[in-house]
């Protein structure tokens, strides 16, 4: 049974960008943030993201899940054993398909598993409950994006930009007391953020990831591409909605043809496009956009950003948070609110019904409690 009060929950993260686990503790009820612990982050051979990379778009039995699987359960349970004293622990796991509407959710990894390795009660499957409830699944982070508008003491809307390998947008409105009051949240997937980068790097050059935004830098936008895909019917689809990852895959046969450096810049415009286009759906302006994940160390990215937007574009350490370790963060405090039955989802942020708290705690030495 998990103490009253404030806890340490230690959180993890591994995204659909594929480097590697993120690690953070925060200290909170599950409502208010007492503080942040310890951080701490294990990426992946280039071995272990080629595996999983195999298993991308693929459904729990398919031949490569197995063992993408046991490559994230392994590195999770090396990195999340390097904490103590510590409460609980939230895993996301590795999202490998996502279909809400569809065949629902597929995050890789076993939550019992790492009960048993760590001999801590784990809260993980943060997202069925709310695809089968009719939510969308994703995004689950506005919740805690609620909480830290209200910790660095935001007076007024807000909005939170997460640009892993999807993007995701969420409006905050602190001046409401909690996240389930009706225009506290709004939240969605902007569109592709740095999986097709990512992926157009690995697939021309063996190379993780654009640095820096050095090739991109290198390259003019193909203007006629980046006006196609500004029209997409996703921009115009009313919030809240969420993607696969693989869900503008076109967008690598849109670039074939162009070089290198081209085809960096055009999709790293892209992801400033589809930000702009998200933007048009916040009910109130907001002054800030504060930005998360990896793509916000991208000066090329971040400058067309500022560019396409009527608001300052600034990453989150500007108000002393830890842009490489929110997502991890918000499953440590997800996995508070999931065990002590505080909502996770609300139909703002996910389009569930009504408030969801979704996912499943798995004890240490066999035993299992629902949520």
């Amino acid at each position: 049974m998990l103490k009253s009060g404030m806890v340490r929950a230690l959180g993890t993260m591994s995204g659909t960008s594929l480097d590697g686990v993120d690690a953070a503790v925060v200290e909170t009820d599950g409502d208010r943030i007492e503080g942040f612990g310890e951080t701490a982050y294990r990426p992946y051979s280039d071995g272990e993201r080629a595996a999983i990379r195999s298993a991308l778009g693929r459904w729990p039995g398919e031949e490569p899940v197995a063992v993408a699987a046991e490559i994230v359960e392994r590195a999770h349970a090396g990195v999340m054993g390097r904490f103590r004293d510590v409460d609980l622990a939230g895993f996301h796991g590795q999202t490998l398909a996502h279909d809400p509407g569809g065949k629902g959710t597929h995050q890789a990894g076993d939550g019992q598993a790492l009960a048993e390795a760590l001999g801590l009660p784990v809260v993980w499957d943060f997202r069925s409950e709310d695809v089968a409830r009719g939510g969308q699944g994703a995004p689950l982070a506005p919740v805690w994006h609620f909480a830290l508008a209200r910790w660095i003491g935001a007076k007024a809307p807000v909005a939170f930009l997460n640009l892993g390998g999807v993007g995701n947008l969420t409006w905050v409105d602190p001046r409401l007391d909690r996240p389930e009051r009706p225009g506290a949240l709004l939240a969605f997937d902007t569109g592709p953020a740095n999986a097709p980068l990512n992926d157009l790097l690995h697939k021309r050059r063996g190379e993780s990831f654009d640095r820096d935004g050095a090739l991109a830098a290198r390259g003019r936008v193909d203007r006629d591409i980046l006006g196609r895909f500004s029209r997409h019917a996703w921009f115009g689809r009313v919030p809240p909605k969420s993607l696969d990852r693989d869900a503008f895959g076109f967008l690598d046969t849109e670039v074939a043809a162009l070089s290198d450096a081209d085809a960096a810049a055009t999709l790293t415009a892209a992801t400033a496009v589809a930000v702009a286009r998200g933007s048009e759906h916040f009910p109130q302006p907001v002054a800030t956009i504060l930005v998360t994940g990896g793509g916000r160390h991208n000066p090329v990215m971040m400058e067309l950003l500022r560019k396409g937007m009527k608001c300052a574009v600034v990453p989150v350490e500007s108000v002393g948070l830890d842009g490489d370790m929110l997502e991890a963060q918000a499953f440590a405090y997800l996995a508070v609110r999931v065990q002590r039955g505080l909502p996770t989802s609300f139909p703002a942020t996910t389009g569930v019904p009504g408030p969801v708290s979704g996912g499943r705690v798995s004890a240490p030495r066999g035993g299992v409690s629902a949520a």
